[in-house]
């Protein structure tokens, strides 16, 4: 409940940042003060009475539990730990700047390497962990039961995590292998956690219907954090960027993919005015070839230049063009870029969420809180018996 009280009150603070003109960045798209001000005050009671009710209703629904060191119960508690730290480290990085220019102590830029010495170790201990708490019991486990059930996954990981990159791309990347086996650990536990569960069952599909709604939220939840992991480590490293010169006739290669500017042409818009270039884009020299048009525009009413990127996405890549400037002699500054498995993040999130909804479904809580009322009733009704034949 503490978690689920700072999470919601973190997102009105990311509001708060963006919104009210406080935080100077690209992500920063309002300045605002009255709007801020309005979302600070709902922060501070949504804090002030959340953490009230927390801390009045606590103590009724606290209630003892065991568990043993090894156990999905202490794997859970330890993640939580790790997500807790990873969460502050991002709170820490955005507002210390804010804190110290408040206080006139200068100015500083947090930027990525910051984030990336911080998160790379948190997050292959908390994968680490992850992976041995998928198929780990209960309350307690034997550690020979669970090597049993790990070495091989763990073995089958740590090849293919070193062997993919090569067959990816060519060159091999220690960040890339880390992120791969990282994530495979993940996931490859939970393959041979569902044909455990599913063995005894008269076939494969009669047992994988048998799993509740909320162990499949389990496995779509593990598999949505493999998944984005995959997709930052990838993008991270192999992200090409190249700052071109083009007009038209001029190609210039990127990742394998050709990129010939066709046509320079004006056009007229409903607020603003155009210059785009047509690019005739095509991969190696059989690939389907496809048409992808960057514009600059100029707002009439305000005069402000804004770039309007043209972009071709895919699973495994998206493609960005962006116009830079007017060279002046018919050819323009070109941005270029191939950022494979970008899209990854997204679905990583998406099937996070997804997990997180079947888990919320299972009907088994319900029947389970439902069920807790019985015995109340079943106990009224024997004290009222038993005042009866006392009266009797």
């Amino acid at each position: 409940m503490l978690l689920a009280i700072s999470t919601f009150s973190l997102s009105l603070m990311g509001t708060f940042l963006v919104r009210s003109g406080v935080l100077t960045s690209v992500h920063a798209f309002a300045n605002d003060p009255a709007r801020g001000f309005f979302i600070l005050m709902l922060l501070a009671i949504t804090v002030t009475l959340s953490l009230l009710v927390f801390a009045l209703r606590a103590p009724r629904v606290s209630h003892k539990v065991g568990f043993n060191w090894l156990s999905r119960d202490a794997l859970l508690l330890v993640n939580n730990i790790f997500l807790v730290i990873m969460t502050v480290t991002v709170l820490l990085g955005t507002v210390y700047p804010l804190i110290l220019d408040s206080l006139g102590l200068g100015k500083i830029s947090v930027g990525p390497p910051y984030f990336n010495a911080l998160f790379v170790p948190l997050t292959v201990v908390m994968c680490i962990f992850m992976g041995l708490g998928s198929v780990t019991r209960w309350k307690s486990m034997a550690a020979r039961d669970l090597i049993h059930k790990l070495w091989l996954a763990g073995v089958a990981a740590l090849v293919l995590g070193i062997l993919m990159p090569l067959l990816y791309r060519g060159e091999w990347n220690l960040f890339v292998s880390l992120g791969i086996v990282a994530a495979l650990w993940i996931v490859l536990p939970m393959v041979r956690d569902v044909f455990d569960k599913t063995r005894h069952a008269s076939s494969f599909i009669a047992g994988v219907r048998k799993l509740s709604l909320a162990y499949w939220g389990m496995v779509l939840g593990h598999i949505g954090v493999a998944v984005t992991i995959v997709g930052v480590t990838v993008v991270s490293n192999y992200n090409i960027e190249r700052n071109v010169r083009m007009s038209p006739g001029t190609t210039v290669e990127v990742a394998g993919y050709q990129f010939t500017m066709t046509e320079l042409t004006e056009r007229r818009g409903a607020n603003f005015l155009a210059d785009t270039s047509i690019l005739q884009v095509q991969r190696g020299d059989s690939g389907r070839s496809f048409t992808m048009r960057p514009e600059k525009r100029l707002y009439l009413a305000t005069g402000m230049p804004m770039t309007q990127v043209a972009l071709r996405p895919g699973l495994f890549r998206d493609l960005y063009v962006a116009m830079g400037e007017d060279l002046g002699d018919g050819s323009w500054a070109m941005r270029v870029q191939y950022k494979p498995f970008v899209r990854w993040l997204w679905l990583g999130a998406l099937l996070m969420a997804f997990g997180g909804i079947l888990a919320v479904l299972d009907k088994r809580y319900r029947r389970t809180a439902a069920s807790r009322e019985v015995p109340k009733v079943a106990s009224q009704g024997d004290s009222q018996n038993s005042a009866r034949e006392a009266t009797a």
